[in-house]
């Protein structure tokens, strides 16, 4: 999937990018409300003349591509819930998923596109909101499946294993120190030394006057020999 920025101009009609500067913490996911309409034509319908509405949106994704129309550490109007500090539309990145085509593709593209924005953010999907957290609307509608709203759950389930997929082959810093350790312990344990005190001290002498062409064994090798020598001398 292609992810490009193509932001709305500041004064852009209507206020759509008020610039009000935000640091957000939760996403909240849309569906556009139009059966026939692309990401591009989305994009498109933000600077036409022709649309007379405040409404805004940082992002939209459908089968092909995610289109950023507005920079996220800026507002959208997206939630309908006003103004305040703590609304959706000054602490929410917004997302829209197309309706048209293959809405399929267009799921799993947002699948993908949320689990990315939620791990470089080290989130989870409890940071996950729909429309209608905000403020009542029926938002995502083709997820709301009568008041079920099983097709969000879905969508969050499939979020978490995306999630989950990709970071199962990590190394977690304390795995990573763990791993080192007994790495520095196979290397000591297969080190070859020269006769501990303990052995020359119990047999005389670490070669065993010439028996032993190069004194230097392992720590295990020396006691094993030892092992040996004082079962030979029953």
């Amino acid at each position: 999937m292609l992810y490009r920025k193509d932001p709305i101009p500041k004064g852009t009609a209507n206020n759509r990018r008020p610039g009000y500067s935000m640091s957000p913490t939760t996403i909240t996911i849309h569906n556009t409300g139009n059966p026939s309409s692309t990401a591009d034509n989305e994009r498109s319908w933000l600077t036409n003349p022709g649309n007379t509405r405040t409404a805004s949106f940082h992002i939209v994704v459908d089968s092909k591509e995610a289109i950023e129309c507005i920079p996220l550490n800026e507002n959208a109007w997206h939630a309908g819930d006003g103004s305040g500090a703590a609304s959706g539309n000054r602490t929410s990145i917004s997302i829209e998923i197309c309706e048209s085509g293959d809405y399929a593709k267009n799921l799993d593209n947002a699948v993908q596109l949320v689990a990315g924005m939620l791990r470089e953010r080290g989130w989870g999907v409890d940071r996950l909101r729909r429309h209608w957290d905000w403020s009542k609307k029926i938002c995502p509608r083709l997820m709301y499946d009568g008041g079920k709203w099983t097709g969000w759950f879905d969508f969050k389930n499939r979020v978490a294993a995306e999630l989950a997929g990709k970071d199962e082959g990590k190394v977690t810093k304390q795995e990573y120190e763990a791993m080192e350790k007994r790495i520095a312990k196979l290397e000591e344990d297969n080190k070859l030394v020269p006769a501990p005190k303990w052995f020359i001290s119990e047999f005389g002498s670490p070669d065993l006057k010439g028996l032993i062409a190069d004194p230097q064994l392992t720590t295990e090798g020396w006691r094993t020999l030892a092992i040996g020598l004082r079962s030979s001398r029953k």
